[in-house]
Order: C-alpha cells, then structure tokens, then sequence
C-alpha cells in the first residue's frame, strides 16, 4: 500500500470515528461495541449453472463475450473494508457459497446466520432470489441483489430481506429517456428481441417514454434468422423502414440482432439500449470519482475481465456493509439494518452522487452511465430534471408510483 494510500485511508477512518460519535443510532456500551464489530463475516451466494452467464453467441466458432460474474467486485469490496478494518481493528471476512438449487442455499445461509453472517450478497435470477427470501423470512439476515434488473423485484414480488444495488430495469430505460428528452431525441422505433428479458426491458421502455414525453412510432419484433419468410425481423434496413423516427431503441439481451442495428438503420439514426448507447451501473472507462482506481484494483485480480454493472454492484454492497459496521461500530443485524435504511445515508458510489437506499422498495438510489462499448457518454440524471426530495429519485420508481408493499 502506498503511503498516499495509507494517509488516505486514516483520513477516512478517522472521519468515520467522528462520524460514528454522533448520536444516528441506538449504540450498545462501548465493551459490547468492541466485541460486537471485532469480527465480521459476509455472505456471498450464487447458482451453479446459471444460464445468465452461459457463454453468449459465437461466430465461426468464436464466442464474442462471456459475462463475468459479480464475486471479484465483491472481494475487491472485502479488501477496502480490511484496508480500514486494520486501522479500527476490525476483522472482515467473505464467505461464498455456490450451489444447484436455492433449497441448499437456503440450507447455507441458515448455518451462516447460526454462525453470525447477517448480510448476504446474492448473485441470482430473480425467481431464485424471492425463493431465497421467502426461504429466510423471519430470521435475522439480509440479502443484497447485485444482479437481478427486474422492476417487479421493487414492485409486487419485493421481499423486505432484499436490498437492491443492482439498478432496476426503470431506472436504466429512464436514464436513457432523460438524455433522449435532452438530446430531443423524441421519437422512437423499439425493435424487440425473442427472450423474456426484451419484453421486459421494452415494458419499462413503454413507462419511460410516458414520463419524459416521448413517442414510441412503432414496436418490431426482431430475430436472428435464415427463415425467408421472416425477413422483415431479421433484416435491419427492412425492420427499420417505412416509419419516421429520431432514434431506435433496441430490447436484446441475447446479443442477437442489436449488435447489427448500428450503421445498418434505413434512415441515419442514433441507436440505444442493449445496443449503441448503453445504460449501465459500471463500465470501465468512467475516469472520474476515483473510477480509475477502482477499475485498477478489480482488473488487479481479474484480468482479462473489466468491472461491469454486476461487479459494480457487489462491491458496493460489500462497501456499504463494510460502512455500517465502521460508522456505528457495531455488528448487530438490526442496528446495521437501520442504519442502511436510513434516508441520510450518504454511501460512496465511485459515480459522484452519493447513494442511500429507498425506503418504499430497498432500492439504491444512484447514477447511472450512460456508454458505448469505448467510452461514457453522459450520466444521469441529468441537471433539466428536479426531483423535491432527491433527483437521483427521477431515475426509476418514485414512491408515490411504487406498487411495493412490504
């Protein structure tokens, strides 16, 4: 560690003391604190065999991109915390576990919470993850989601065990629909990919462009054919004529036909969503906000891979429980628990604002990127759009809107 570095990191430590002084929340006597927050061990899980990280598509026997899965954003996470953990003499630790079904995941957590893990990082399908979070209701434990985009894991299906660091689907469409609505980019042609996911992404498309006052032309269905019948969804210059449109939106999280829409479009037009411009929560080359740095420490264990929304999001879920236990010193689930819940959480997310999770459905609250596969183009939100409370809260589901209930 450089001494800059270790300068650094006592500054931090020494302002999180001061911090934790203050009177946010309820505190044990200082013999329990110490005791409490001595040692600390978080839980990571996962799925064998997940079919979201399968190697996508192939060309002449090349796959042309493997997702990498979220644990290394997680460990690099685990070393932050130790960095300062050292200094207050904190132990932190990181115990993962993978598994064929969430019956013996289930059956892990409930060993690990006899073991004092009480926060979970849980890299699972969203089906898995209320499974899981049924599984363990009423026990002292929280799961956090680092890679699960569904909107409906905020809405009807949201579980109060479940934290969010992973953005939801709204917030992602909604990210590109204030740029769209900056750029006046108002009209657009969806085309639509084969898979759940698309349709999905294009529902939340469909709220996004009622909020910012865009136009959706036309929806197309999309498919990567040889079928001479179904040329219309599998040729882009026939799939994107005969409308006029400021921009196409495309829904493919196959990485089927969206790679071939850009500079193959009938009339010239920007191309957004799962292709051209992306919304992300991480992507590797945002420089600013120590971004670099963080990008360095991940790349330092997982070359040849770069940081990605998933991984992003592991590590501030290890972050932010990592912040927890140093601002109250404490090890107990439910002081953690309210502190994360806070409305003034102020958590450092590498990304400018700082982020605090929403107390209507346990998503964090953060901005997003806006990128192609080289460089960020823009982040949202973007300054034209004001919220009363919190403009990061013009990105996704407000709390007046929000079909949660926990």
């Amino acid at each position: 560690m450089t001494r800059t570095l270790r300068k650094a990191l006592a500054g931090i430590a020494m302002a999180m003391l001061a911090s934790a002084a203050m009177p946010v929340v309820a505190q044990p006597a200082p013999a329990a604190q110490a005791e409490a927050a001595e040692h600390v061990k978080i839980g990571y899980v996962e799925l064998d065999n997940d079919p979201r990280y399968a190697a996508a598509g192939a060309f002449a026997g090349i796959q042309f991109y493997t997702l990498a899965r979220p644990f290394t954003g997680a460990e690099v996470g685990l070393d932050d915390a130790q960095d300062i953990g050292r200094l207050l003499g904190i132990d932190f630790a990181l115990e993962k576990a993978s598994a064929d079904s969430t019956a013996a995941l289930t059956e892990t957590i409930a060993g690990w919470v006899d073991d004092g893990i009480s926060f979970v990082v849980a890299d699972l399908p969203a089906d898995a993850l209320v499974e899981l979070a049924d599984a363990l209701a009423g026990q002292p434990v929280m799961l956090i989601n680092v890679s699960a985009p569904d909107d409906a894991l905020r809405g009807e299906q949201c579980r109060a065990n479940v934290l969010h660091t992973y953005p939801s689907q709204a917030m992602l469409t909604d990210a590109l629909g204030q740029y769209l609505a900056v750029k006046n980019w108002r009209r657009a042609l969806v085309l639509q990919g084969p898979q759940p996911d698309d349709a999905l992404m294009v529902e939340a498309f469909r709220r996004t462009a009622q909020k910012f006052g865009l136009t959706i032309v036309e929806e197309r269905q999309a498919l990567l054919t040889n079928d001479p019948n179904a040329r219309e969804q599998s040729n882009v210059a026939l799939m994107t004529e005969g409308v006029d449109y400021d921009v196409v939106f495309v829904a493919d999280h196959g990485f089927e036909i969206g790679r071939y829409v850009p500079y193959q479009t009938s009339l010239p037009r920007p191309v957004v969503g799962s292709a051209g411009l992306v919304p992300e929560a991480w992507t590797w080359s945002w420089d600013q906000d120590a971004g670099a740095q963080l990008q360095h420490r991940y790349e330092d264990k997982a070359l040849p891979y770069r940081m990605n929304s998933g991984g992003w999001a592991a590590w501030v879920a290890v972050e932010a429980i990592g912040s927890a236990v140093v601002r109250t010193k404490n090890g107990d689930f439910d002081a953690l628990r309210d502190y994360l819940l806070r409305e003034r959480l102020n958590l450092d997310t590498v990304k400018g604002n700082p982020g605090s999770f929403r107390s209507w459905d346990h998503q964090l609250r953060q901005p997003l990127l806006l990128a192609t596969p080289d460089a960020v183009i823009a982040r949202a939100p973007f300054t034209e759009f004001l919220h009363e409370v919190n403009d990061l809260d013009t990105l996704g589901v407000d709390a007046p809107e929000t079909q949660c209930s926990f």
